[in-house]
This record gives C-alpha cells, structure tokens and sequence, in this order.
C-alpha cells in the first residue's frame, strides 16, 4: 500500500525539483488518460529497446539464443534493481520521471550505433579486446534495464497524484497499458522500423519519441510540481538529448559507411540489405581477391574458394549425377563444379535469399567467377527455406550438396538437425550421396563429429574427411566473421559424404580432373579425419535439442 510521505519540517525548502502539490491544468480523468497513454508509449519503446539489442547482438556476434538469453536475463534483473532505486526518488517522481526517460532515450537509442562501432573499430584487434561487444552488450542491458524498472513507481507516484486509489486498481491500469504498449513495440520493430529505417536509425527514431512522450508529460501535466530550475534543467536535457538523435541520424549513412570501410575494407563493390540478410561483395579488381560476407561472415574468399568448392562437390559426383540438388549456395560457385560434369541434366538450387541470386547473376565479377551459371538452362533455382523445401518435395536426386551456414549459426542449426538429415535421406535416389559441408575439424573438433553422429542418426552411412593447405591470403569460413580471424586463418575445411550404402571416397578418374584436389590427398586427408573421431558415440542433435556448442 502506497503511503503519504512525511511532511518536511516548518521552514525546510522542498528537495530539488519538487514545487509542492499544484493543481493540474486538464481535469483528473484527462490526467489519468494522459499518464496511461505515457505509460504506454515508453513501454514500447523499452521493447524496441530490448528488441534492437537482441538483434544488433545477433547480427554482430552470432548465436542469437545466447544473445537474447544474456539480455533478456540482464534485462529483467535490473528492472528490479531500477525499482529498488526508485523508491529514492519518489518524493520527486516528475522530476525523477523526466530525468529517466532523458537517460533512457539517449542510452537506448546510440545502443545499436555504439554496438557497431565497437564491433567494426575494435572487433579485429584480439586480446581482451575480442570480447568487446559482448561486454558492452551486457553494460547496456544493464543500463536499459535500470532505467525501465524506475519508470513504474515514479509513473505509479505520478499517477497517484491525480487522484488517489487503492493500490490494486492502480498497478491493474499501469501494467495494462504498459503490456498493451510492448505489444505495440514489439510488433513495430521487425514489421515497422526494422524494414523501413534499419537497426540504426530506428533505434535513434525510438529515443527521440522516448523522450518528447517524457518530457511532455512531465512538463506539460505536472510542470506545477517542478522548480523553476527543475523546470528549465529537463528543458534543456530533453533539448540536447534530442539534438543529438538528431545529429547521429542525419550521419548515420556517413556512420554506416566508415564502419563498413573498417569492418570490410576499401574496395567494398556491393552492399545488398535485403529482407533476409545484409550481402556485401569486396575486392575483385586491381589484383585484390573476390570477397563475399553475408551478415558480416565471410562465406568465401576467392583466394581459395575453389579449393572449398571442389572438395565439397567432386567428391559426391562420383557415381549417378544427372539430377543435383544444391541447398544454400545461391553465390554459383558449387553449382560451378557441378556443371563441370558431363551428365548433368537439372540442378536445382534452393536459396532463401532471391537477392543474393540476383547478385550473383547480374555482378560482373562474380558471374564470371561462377562462370554464369545461372544462364544454364539446366540451372533451376528455388527461393525457399532448405528445411521447408526437402519437406515439400516428392522429387528424387542423385546428389544432394549441403552448402550451407556453420551450425553454430543459430538460424542454420535445424539444418543440421537429425530431422533435416532424414528429409535428405528421403529425397535421394538408389544409390544417391549427400555431402554435407560439416565446420573445420581441428578448429570444432565435437561440432564436426555431432554432424556426423546426426547424419549416421537419420539412417545414412557416412564417410568423413577434411581438406587443409589453403592458399595464403584470406581464407573463407561459412561462419568467420568480417576483420578479426576473417583472414589469414590456417586450418581445415570439414566434409562428409553420406549414402545408404557405405560411401566410397573416390574422385571418378573418368570425369574431369579438380584442379587443388588430387586422391591421394584426398584419402590422405580423410585417414586423418578418421583418426581424430571422438572415443564415444556423440548424440545426435535434434530441432528440440541442439548440441552444437564449440
């Protein structure tokens, strides 16, 4: 039960910013309407808030299940910690009330844009420096949270303040509006702000609606309880607060682009921000290698991404291939290898980006990288979801190539799940193989055997190996970030070739010779494979429990 406050001693001034108890300009019922519908403005944006973290986090670092468990968790422990701390501030709730919304929409709204910098300034630099993002990730789920959890008792004071009522009925009104405000927020983020404005920008439009809703409130339904300083002093806060969203909005496309500079390079060609994904070409002319990022990890480097190719594709093609199935691979390139077989009829490509496709058809470069594929007649391409199109199909195929994300990728982990594995198995034809590009086997080590332990899972007899000695230069990893470890890498690429039958891993002598894949190496290489398989069985993973955590 909320009590009155003590009276202050005959003769002592009021705390700072606090006037006495003036009468309101507007009649009780508009001031409850007032504070309600502040109520619900400031709850959506704090969702938008929680909402960008989580996805500028994501974007940035990876792994978005973690990411949204550490903010949402940090989140929520701090709200309370924001509640406990308001209580100092109720005999002053306008004044503290205003204070708040002029921190949270400042804090909030750069959020994204401080996240980018650290990430595209200091990502590459290594040491204590690495966990950068992640640390401040934490400091501003922090801060946003405190400050979210001191809005409901000073809104609770404010609210009080019009017209007293029990307890119940007025945490009934505060929370109703503000659960209605985050529905509001948090369906305006990705359907709204995210597809028309971007992470940046609509994390800086959210703080400067945060704090005009504030400041309005404040100034306008309880300027009576305000010092004439208190007054001019959260003028002029929600005027610089203001300024400055203003300020990092009109130079957020000088923000953006000196960041990609940072994180890409100087020779960036394309930048492609589709509803999918952000696609990013660098390089390709004056002697400087073809580079291909796809938000922000480096699916490959033309310094060697025939060597990746080749050894995905070659192996799988030895036997029946007339009809291919390549999954992911939108850029060409496995498609490329394919092609160089004879008795090819139909390859299907299933991308769930149709920009991505668009960019490897029509840029210059890197159509003649994969040799224009796409103007192949037997080149048919599907925009579709992997897991969602092997669930639909009823065709059949010789070879099904996996080309896809690292499975530490979160939004690629069901496609490297035992459900997924058993639709490929469904799909292939008597005596048809999958290949599976499975992560570097000396880097993730218990990641690369969980997918071969899942592939074995969904009935299919495996066969790993690994392909090393990359070429100097950047090296592309499905999962390497843009600058730190995105270059001069040295390691391995991990594969496995399944079948119902044991697979037999052997390039066709008949076909085309690969041109950094010989068998020797190849067997070499996959002795080596063999040798490091872990002593027990691994479990499988599944869509209900993923197990990829190196």
């Amino acid at each position: 039960m909320i009590e009155p406050h003590a009276p202050a001693p005959p003769g002592a001034p009021p705390p700072w910013g606090v006037q006495g108890q003036a009468r309101l300009p507007v009649r009780p019922g508009i001031g409850r309407f007032l504070v309600l519908a502040g109520v619900f403005v400031c709850a959506a944006c704090g969702l938008v808030y929680e909402l960008e973290l989580v996805a500028i986090a994501s974007y940035l670092i990876g792994d978005s299940v973690t990411q949204a468990s550490v903010v949402l968790s940090v989140m929520v422990f701090a709200m309370g910690v924001g509640s406990l701390a308001a209580k100092r501030l109720s005999p002053r709730a306008a004044a503290g009330f205003g204070a708040v919304e002029a921190a949270l929409a400042l804090v909030g709204g750069c959020s994204a844009m401080a996240l980018y910098a650290v990430f595209a300034w200091t990502g590459g630099w290594g040491g204590p420096w690495a966990e950068g993002p992640r640390c401040l990730l934490v400091v501003f789920s922090l801060t946003i949270g405190l400050l979210i959890g001191a809005e409901v008792p000073l809104l609770m004071e404010l609210i009080q303040r019009i017209r007293r009522q029990d307890p119940g009925g007025a945490v009934a009104d505060l929370f109703a509006a503000d659960y209605v405000g985050a529905l509001f927020g948090g369906l305006a983020f990705p359907f709204l702000l995210l597809p028309l404005l971007g992470q940046l920008t609509g994390a800086l439009l959210t703080g400067a609606v945060n704090v005009i809703a504030g400041g309005a409130l404040v100034l306008g339904l309880f300027r009576g309880d305000l010092t004439r300083r208190a007054r001019w002093t959260l003028v002029v806060a929600n005027v610089v607060v203001l300024g400055l969203l203003a300020s990092a909005a009109v130079l957020v496309g000088d923000f953006e682009r000196a960041a990609r500079h940072a994180l890409y390079g100087a020779d960036t060609r394309a930048v492609l921000r589709t509803g999918v994904q952000e696609a990013v070409l660098t390089g390709g002319t004056h002697g400087r290698p073809l580079r291909f990022f796809l938000d922000g990890r480096l699916r490959f480097s033309g310094h060697d991404e025939r060597r990746y190719h080749e050894a995905l594709v070659h192996p799988a093609m030895n036997g029946p291939h007339a009809r291919v199935l390549v999954l992911g691979g939108g850029d060409g390139l496995a498609a490329r290898e394919v092609l160089r077989h004879p008795g090819v009829r139909r390859v299907d490509i299933v991308e769930p980006d149709a920009d991505v496709v668009r960019l490897a058809r029509h840029d210059a470069v890197l159509s003649a990288l994969n040799r224009h594929v796409y103007d192949d007649p037997r080149v048919h391409v599907v925009t579709a979801d992997a897991f969602g199109r092997l669930r639909g199909t009823r065709s059949t195929y010789d070879v099904v190539v996996s080309d896809l994300p690292d499975p530490r990728v979160t939004a690629a982990t069901k496609l490297y799940s035992q459900e997924f594995y058993g639709l490929a198995r469904r799909v292939l034809a008597p005596g048809g193989r999958l290949v599976v590009h499975a992560g570097p086997l000396a880097d993730r080590h218990r990641t690369f055997w969980t997918v071969d332990a899942t592939i074995r899972a969904a009935g299919l007899r495996t066969r790993p190996y690994r392909v090393t000695g990359r070429d100097p230069g950047p090296a592309a990893r499905p999962d390497g970030r843009a600058g730190a470890g995105a270059a001069g890498s040295a390691g391995d690429w991990g594969f496995i070739l399944a079948s119902r039958a044991p697979p037999p891993l052997r390039l066709d002598p008949s076909l085309p010779r690969p041109r950094t894949l010989t068998q020797a190496d190849l067997t070499a290489d996959a002795r080596a494979a063999s040798r490091s398989r872990f002593p027990r069985p691994l479990p499988p993973s599944t869509l209900v429990h993923p197990r990829y955590t190196d």
